[in-house]
């Protein structure tokens, strides 16, 4: 686990090696154990490699990156983990191939040298790396299957910037950085975030999950863009409930095998749900004896408190307990560096929960800490996904099973009696239906704090944001959402902010339910095998961990999400803002004084903040702490 760096120019930049120490530094919390750095003249330019290293499979000087190949073709900066290097090693062992390391990055540079592109539906991993082949004279970007790793860059027709967070690329283009004005339009009017290529910051860009970017230095203005992995949401209906259960099972408990890999200490994020319960628990299966340390958050003097179930847990695998309880007046004081640490503006203070989980694993001395990120994606978990589920019903013409689904769905604890139905007639109805009772609720009315003749002057496309619909989808509406959540909005965010939340703290965070076998797995299963015919959520996945999970936490009906205290950490922020300048001439998007009477007004009359309002207070402290610090800095 490391951050990685790297450029190339045609006309090599002046002053590049102060340059590139800056940038670098910016990731020592990334990678704070070694530094590699390589500058070399191409004859195609200059080449820039660099990479800060987060110790955790083979710690001597092995794992030491840049790396090249014996004969100098290839050399590679690779971020993440390649948890089934060893049986690849294997692979490459009998094909001829020698190594003098332990490190999985050999590996997977031979593995490149071998394979080319083919090897990456081979790993089993997080990662993202750049690969240069000084025979094909390319630079070849690649990202994971579901973007677990970042990696960005910004390009032009003579030079190639790219790192592990955007900060550092801002760093090393060495110019004055830009707000992307339709990221912060969608990101204001419709909670928009890490949905596409774009970022916040104008030039800079995502590789997409699942792609590779493949530049060839002598023709620079030649980019090819390739997608090495696409799920698929056919359903197999060859396979029975309990083949699958079986099959899950099998596939969960090889997955946290390989996640256990590692050469220093690991702990697990604890939330008292089955996820992570399931993953603490397969843990002390799958290993008898070692020691287990969890992290857990605990929202203080709070009646949805997860802390009874998290200790069933902790005693029911004999685990070495930690636990953080957050008062209001903390996110306020860990505002900045949080906003810092996530790189751009979020939609949610939830994620300052895992930020201090991360920092009491650091304070343990624990480097690798394994969550259940990934798995209500793709076990329609949450609320299970009730309209999209009675749609498929009703597409396949199966009217009674619809309505008895709604009737026993509602007997949930938690559940109201029309919740299903008004979702299923959301489901139903048009995009165009859908933009019309958005104008009449005045969900797409433009707040008095935007300036609008800026947006005007912008060109900003004014559009109302909706799932992509796909041509396969019609009585798969629930595997049509969880593809979306995957590949398009929702999941993207939520791995932004553990990587960040992580890294901030120098910690690895694994995601073990984000495997390629495990997601082709379940995108293909009938929905009712995710969402019984009784409104169960996970109910395979609840199957599959039978024996392995206490039956009193597989049983649970409780289950709401992960809860924080939104409402109180906000209020107390709104407090310290209410007297505090928050205009910027970054952001002509905002008319200040309007948004400042507002904030007041709320907080004379004791009203909670709205989603939106917090929005904007995002933007404002992440322009004033990230942008406007960076160009302050350029500037000088």
């Amino acid at each position: 686990m490391c951050g990685i760096i790297g450029g190339w120019w045609k006309v090599r930049p002046e002053n590049i090696e102060s340059i590139i120490n800056k940038s670098v530094d910016s990731l020592k919390h990334r990678g704070p154990d070694d530094k590699g750095i390589e500058l070399t003249n191409e004859r195609e330019g200059t080449l820039f490699l660099g990479q800060t290293r987060l110790s955790i499979i083979d710690l001597s000087e092995g794992g030491h990156q840049p790396r090249s190949t014996k004969d100098g073709r290839f050399t590679i900066t690779f971020n993440g983990e390649i948890y089934n290097y060893k049986e690849i090693r294997q692979e490459l062992l009998v094909l001829g191939y020698g190594f003098v390391t332990q490190s999985d990055t050999e590996v997977l540079l031979t593995a490149w040298a071998h394979w080319g592109s083919a090897c990456l539906s081979r790993l089993i991993g997080m990662f993202s790396f750049v690969v240069v082949d000084r025979k094909m004279n390319t630079l070849t970007l690649v990202r994971d299957a579901f973007g677990i790793k970042p990696l960005f860059y910004s390009y032009e027709e003579d030079s190639l910037c790219f790192a592990s967070e955007i900060n550092a690329v801002m760093l090393l283009r060495n110019k004055r950085s830009k707000l992307d004005n339709q990221r912060a339009y969608d990101y204001l009017m419709y909670a928009v975030q890490d949905v596409g290529q774009d970022t916040f910051v104008k030039d800079i860009h995502h590789v997409p999950p699942s792609h590779f970017i493949t530049i060839n230095l002598l023709e620079p203005r030649k980019i090819q863009v390739t997608k090495w992995w696409a799920p698929s949401i056919k359903e197999n209906n060859n396979i029975s409930f309990q083949e699958a259960t079986v099959r899950l099972r099998e596939l969960f408990l090889s997955s946290i095998k390989l996640h256990l890999r590692s050469d220093v200490p690991l702990g697990i994020a604890l939330s008292g749900g089955i996820d992570s319960s399931a993953i603490a628990c397969a843990t002390r299966y799958l290993e008898p004896s070692i020691d287990i340390h969890t992290f857990s958050f605990i929202p203080e003097k709070s009646e949805l408190s997860e802390e009874s179930w998290i200790d069933i847990v902790n005693k029911e695998i004999n685990a070495i307990p930690h636990k953080v309880i957050v008062k209001p007046h903390e996110l306020n004081e860990d505002i900045y560096d949080l906003i810092s640490a996530q790189g751009e503006p979020f939609c949610t203070t939830s994620m300052y929960a895992q930020y201090r989980v991360f920092k009491l694993a650091k304070e343990a001395g624990v480097k690798v800490v394994l969550e259940g990120q990934g798995a209500d994606e793709l076990l329609a978990g949450y609320q299970g996904y009730h309209g999209q589920r009675m749609r498929s019903l009703f597409e396949k013409g199966d009217l009674i099973g619809m309505v008895q689904f709604a009737n026993r769905w509602k007997k949930w604890e938690g559940r109201k009696n029309m919740s299903a139905w008004r979702s299923f007639i959301g489901q139903m109805i048009s995009d165009d239906v859908f933009k019309a009772i958005q104008n009449i609720s005045g969900e797409n009315k433009i707040p008095k704090w935007i300036n609008k003749d800026h947006f005007i002057n912008a060109s900003i496309n004014l559009r109302p944001v909706r799932m992509t619909r796909l041509k396969n989808g019609k009585g798969r509406r629930v595997k049509e959402v969880l593809l979306n959540a995957m590949t398009h909005n929702g999941l993207a965010s939520l791995l932004r902010y553990g990587d960040r939340n992580a890294m901030r703290f120098s910690i690895e965070n694994r995601v073990p339910f984000l495997t390629i076998p495990l997601a082709e797995f379940l995108l293909s299963l009938p929905e009712e095998f995710l969402i019984s015919e009784n409104g169960e959520t996970k109910s395979i996945f609840r199957a599959a961990m039978r024996g392995i999970v206490p039956d009193i936490i597989l049983d649970r009906q409780d289950k709401v999400g992960f809860f924080v205290p939104m409402g109180k950490w906000v209020f107390e922020m709104r407090k310290r803002l209410s007297g505090t300048d928050l205009s910027n001439s970054e952001l002509g998007i905002i008319d200040f004084n309007q948004f400042k009477t507002l904030l007041n007004q709320g907080l004379q009359n004791n009203e909670s903040m709205p989603f939106r309002d917090w929005r904007v207070i995002n933007l404002l402290l992440w322009v004033k702490q990230v942008l406007a610090q960076h160009n302050i800095r350029e500037s000088k």
